[in-house]
C-alpha cells in the first residue's frame, strides 16, 4: 500500500466521526447521553424527536462507534461508547463558541436575562457552599439525578419546583443547576422562584456528566455535617456502600492497586445522598 493510499483510507475512517456528527439532531443525543444512558424512547422524548426518527440517529452514532446499545426486554437502551466521546462534543461546542459568532447571538437572546443576577461561577458556587449560605438545587428530571448528581444538591424537577416551594428555606439564596450552559431548565427555575419572591441564580456550567469536567472540592461548615470531608462534586453512578474518610495508609494501597480514574471509595453523606471519591479527589 502506498502512502497516498494509506493516508486517504485512514482520513476516510476519521471522517466517519465528522460525518457523524454532522446532525444538530445526533449532537443533542449525544449531550443527553452524556448525563446517563437512556432508552429510544426517553431520549426521543427530550428531543422532541419520533422514535422512529431517534431511532436512526442512533444508528448512525453507533455505526460510528460513539454510542454502544444493549436491549432489554421490548426496549433498546443507549449510552456513549466511551469517555472520549463526550470529550469530543465539548471541544466541538468550545470551538464553536470560540469561532462561530452566531453562537453568541443566540445566547444573548434566548439566554441572558437582564432581570437575573449573573451566573454562579464554580469559584463561587464553592465558596457558597462551603459558607453554608446557599441551597443547591437540582433540576433535572429525577432519573438524571440519581445517575449523578453534584454533591450536597437536592433534587426538584423543574416540572415540580412551584409545587414544592414550600420544601425550600425563603432566607437563603438558592442556586439552580442543569445540564449544561446551554440547558433552560435551571433558567426556568430561576424565574420561577424570584417570581415567589427568592433569591435564585443559577449555576453557570451544571452538570456535564464528565467527572473531571465536574469536579468541584469544598468543606462544610461546622454543624454541617461535612467538616473535613473533600468532596468530589461529580457522583458517578451513586450506589449504597458505607465508607467514610480512611487513613492515609488506606488510601495509598487504593492508589497502588487501582487503575487511573478508578473509584478510591464510595458511601453514604449526611442526609442520606451518596458519593463516589475518585483517586484525584484525595488530594489535600
Amino acid at each position: 500500500m502506498g502512502h497516498r493510499e494509506l493516508k486517504d483510507q485512514l482520513y476516510a475512517q476519521f471522517a466517519r466521526i465528522g460525518k457523524a456528527l454532522a446532525s444538530p439532531q445526533r449532537l443533542e443525543l449525544l449531550d443527553l447521553l452524556a448525563q446517563g444512558e437512556r432508552s429510544v424512547e426517553e431520549l426521543a422524548r427530550e428531543a422532541a424527536l419520533t422514535v422512529a426518527n431517534a431511532s436512526q440517529h442512533l444508528r448512525a452514532l453507533h455505526d460510528a462507534r460513539l454510542v454502544e446499545s444493549r436491549k432489554a426486554g421490548l426496549y433498546v437502551y443507549y449510552r456513549l461508547a466511551d469517555p472520549t466521546v463526550f470529550e469530543l462534543w465539548r471541544a466541538v461546542r468550545t470551538v464553536g463558541e470560540r469561532q462561530l459568532a452566531e453562537i453568541d447571538r443566540l445566547v444573548e437572546t434566548y439566554m441572558h436575562h437582564p432581570e437575573h443576577l449573573e451566573p454562579l461561577s464554580r469559584e463561587d458556587l464553592v465558596r457558597r457552599l462551603s459558607e453554608g449560605d446557599a441551597i443547591l438545587l437540582d433540576v433535572r428530571p429525577a432519573l438524571e439525578y440519581q445517575q449523578g448528581h453534584v454533591a450536597g444538591a437536592r433534587s426538584i424537577p423543574v416540572e415540580q419546583l412551584e409545587a414544592r416551594l414550600r420544601e425550600l428555606d425563603p432566607t437563603r439564596e438558592v442556586v439552580a443547576y442543569c445540564r449544561g450552559p446551554y440547558c433552560l431548565f435551571a433558567d426556568e427555575a430561576v424565574a420561577l422562584l424570584r417570581a415567589h419572591g427568592f433569591t435564585a441564580r443559577r449555576y453557570r456550567e451544571g452538570y456535564s456528566g464528565d467527572p473531571r469536567a465536574d469536579r468541584l472540592r469544598w468543606r462544610g461548615r461546622s454543624g454541617s455535617g461535612l467538616r473535613g470531608w473533600p468532596l468530589d462534586l461529580a457522583l458517578r453512578r451513586p450506589h449504597a456502600l458505607g465508607a467514610g474518610p480512611r487513613s492515609r495508609r488506606s488510601r495509598n494501597r487504593a492508589r497502588t492497586r487501582q487503575p487511573a480514574g478508578a473509584v478510591a471509595s464510595s458511601g453514604h453523606l449526611p442526609g442520606g445522598g451518596h458519593y463516589e471519591r475518585e483517586r484525584a479527589s484525595w488530594r489535600v
